[in-house]
């Protein structure tokens, strides 16, 4: 007993040295990234940002989102997950929540920085920064490009998620019953079945293009924006 009791203070001191280490690198990135939200609200150039996005979208609200998305997409390039959130969350959460009133689109807070989380995330599988494609291609011994590319485009095959989220708080089970929740589970878990094999190319056997495409359009279909409100249901 005497010597399980030692090997497992070793291995409590291993892991918190190991732990120690792996945070070097959490807590740069951190600190960097402090920095770089110190200087946005120093410099206004989140003001800037929103002045931009707004002037390109022209007021569509679709545009402001996608636009969104693109700059998400670029300031995740090469950021380690945290300081990645830290900085599309202080750049553009604000800009989708600013210009969002000023349209009509008025959502949660939790959902806009899931939408800004989600594309910064996708820059570390987007070429030619994809910190994680290029960990998987060094793994394979793949052709990193080629496994930078494949990536994105499996990424971008769930790409309607974080819109569908931001047009329907349902999926995230706010102000909802336990009814409620029930079916919105159940219908959101055929509509990605459909949405996957849609984009997959593949239900029972191998769809045609067109079958492809009324699956995938048939899956946003199933998942109005605020579909138990009572209300119509619209498609998106």
């Amino acid at each position: 007993m005497a010597a399980d009791i030692k090997e497992g203070f070793k291995d409590l001191w291993d892991g918190l040295v190991t732990g120690a280490r792996n945070m070097i690198g959490i807590g740069i990135a951190t600190a960097t990234a402090g920095i770089v939200v110190g200087a946005v609200s120093q410099t206004g150039v989140g003001l800037v940002l929103a002045d931009v996005v707004e002037i390109l979208s022209g007021g569509n609200l679709m545009m402001i989102l996608l636009l969104t998305a693109l700059l998400s997409l670029i300031l995740g390039m090469g950021l380690p997950t945290t300081a990645n959130y830290i900085v599309v969350s202080a750049l553009m959460a604000p800009v989708i929540v600013l210009l969002g009133q000023q349209n009509g689109l008025i959502v949660p807070l939790i959902a806009v920085h899931l939408f800004v989380f989600y594309f910064g995330i996708m820059a570390d599988v987007t070429p030619p920064v994809g910190l994680a494609s290029f960990a998987a291609a060094a793994v394979s011994g793949g052709d990193p490009l080629r496994t930078g590319f494949q990536a994105f485009y499996y990424s971008l095959r769930t790409a309607a998620l974080p819109f569908l989220v931001i047009f329907n708080t349902d999926l995230l089970l706010i102000d909802v019953t336990v009814m409620q929740g029930i079916l919105v589970f159940i219908v959101a878990t055929i509509a990605m079945l459909i949405f996957a094999a849609g984009t997959q190319g593949y239900m029972l056997t191998r769809n045609r293009w067109y079958e492809s495409l009324l699956l995938a359009a048939g899956s946003l279909y199933a998942v109005p924006p605020r579909l138990l409100d009572g209300q119509n249901p619209r498609p998106l």
